[in-house]
């Protein structure tokens, strides 16, 4: 590849365009705007082609109350533009995610609503899926998805 990706800290503000064309497309940028965005703990990422924002995902303290896990991140809003799906490049925001969780957490744990077209992904990532699916209504079907990783801190 010719192009230089980076990954860097954004604002919830900044990942908004990226969630409204990838995963809300034609609905108003306002459904892009999630609970807990600005929360403490919170902190999203943004994939850059050269100076080209092309791809975010924001993690979350927020506990589901399927796990028992103390500390539990919710991850929300991967996404990628299409032009650039393929590419191996949500595997790079996924990963840096999780190496942020793990090195700032004892018992890091990650879970989200995965929609079920992502299910193979996800499961290439080692993680694992728990309950029925249900719809998001308006989007699409999803399954609830986690992953109990390691910490280096220990």
């Amino acid at each position: 590849m010719s192009a230089t990706f980076t990954i860097r800290l954004i604002s919830a503000s900044a990942t908004y365009t990226v969630r409204n064309e990838v995963l809300r497309p034609g609905r108003p940028v306002t459904e892009c705007y999630f609970t807990g965005d600005n929360s403490k703990g919170t902190f999203h990422l943004g994939l850059y082609k050269d100076k080209n924002l092309i791809g975010v995902a924001s993690f979350m303290k927020n506990s589901n109350p399927y796990f028992d896990s103390i500390s539990q991140f919710q991850l929300r809003g991967l996404a990628i533009l299409s032009e650039f799906k393929g590419q191996g490049l949500g595997s790079l925001l996924l990963k840096e995610g999780e190496s942020k969780i793990n090195k700032e957490e004892q018992d890091p744990f990650l879970w989200f609503n995965a929609r079920v077209t992502a299910i193979n992904f996800y499961k290439k990532h080692s993680y694992k899926s728990v309950g029925q699916t249900f719809e998001v209504p308006g989007v699409c079907d999803h399954i609830v998805m986690f992953k109990h990783f390691k910490s280096k801190n220990k």
